[in-house]
């Protein structure tokens, strides 16, 4: 048997790598196998309600442990994975800031805990707890916030101090406004159309008094406009854009949810 003793040091490295790389067609090893690797989370659904995440929300997974962002507090945890398919997190250390959007950091610690399944897509990670909830989560960079003016807003969920509710599907897509460059404001109630002067100033928009078609509205869309019509004359509302979601927020923690559409003409 021959041995070759003068190889050159770039030649044995090529022959060293070539011995360990396997047979000729196999598929190269998943980078990132499981749900590891940066996430930015968009939402979490947890019984029967949707929860849209600030804009700092996110979570970082790696073999073994997990830091990342409610949305304003931070955290650790660690993290046992069962393949590709799902995995069990322990929670570790987090800050205790009061934070604005507590109502959905409050579920997220609630819902990243125990043993959950994971749905992994090309851009998109789903985790989904025994009971049905699930984080939702994209690789893909935040969208730019739409403007206030002139996009089309439709009402998607409606707000109670600390309590949010999907707007009913009877009444879904059926509520939408558009506050236009000109100081008007004109759309949709759920059921009747309106229009109204709509002042801005910084942080807060005050509509005036709403001119409405005259249709009796019954059942979940005559509830929404109920609720709509009472929100909009309260006074000046706070206004906050975060990507394509508005919320209007009243004093006393009223208020809506609602996504962007396109821009009106």
């Amino acid at each position: 048997m021959r041995t070759l003793r003068n190889l050159t040091p770039g030649l044995a490295l090529v022959l060293a790598l070539a011995a360990c790389g396997g047979g000729a067609g196999e598929e190269p090893a998943d980078p990132s196998p499981g749900g590891q690797g940066s996430w930015r989370v968009e939402s979490l659904t947890t019984g029967g309600r949707t929860l849209h995440a600030p804009a700092a929300a996110r979570l970082d997974l790696a073999e073994d442990e997990a830091k990342g962002n409610y949305g304003c507090n931070g955290f650790t945890a660690k993290v046992v994975p069962e393949g590709g398919a799902a995995l069990t997190v322990t929670p570790g250390m987090s800050t205790t800031m009061a934070c604005e959007n507590q109502a959905f950091e409050i579920e997220f610690a609630k819902l990243f805990r125990g043993r959950l399944t994971l749905d992994r897509g090309p851009d998109r990670l789903t985790l989904k707890t025994a009971d049905g909830s699930t984080l939702a989560m994209t690789s893909e960079p935040a969208a730019p916030d739409a403007p206030l003016t002139v996009t089309e807003w439709t009402v998607e969920s409606l707000i109670s101090g600390e309590s949010v509710s999907s707007v009913p599907a009877a009444a879904a897509d059926r509520a939408r406004f558009t506050l236009a460059a000109d100081g008007t404001a004109s759309g949709s109630l759920g059921c009747n159309r309106f229009s109204s002067k709509a002042t801005v100033d910084g942080a807060t928009v005050v509509f005036g008094p709403l001119t409405t078609t005259r249709m009796a509205c019954q059942g979940p869309q005559g509830e929404v406009e109920r609720t709509l019509t009472g929100l909009l004359g309260s006074g000046p509302l706070t206004w906050k854009v975060q990507g394509g979601r508005l919320t209007l927020t009243a004093p006393d923690g009223a208020g809506l949810g609602a996504k962007a559409g396109s821009a009106a003409e």
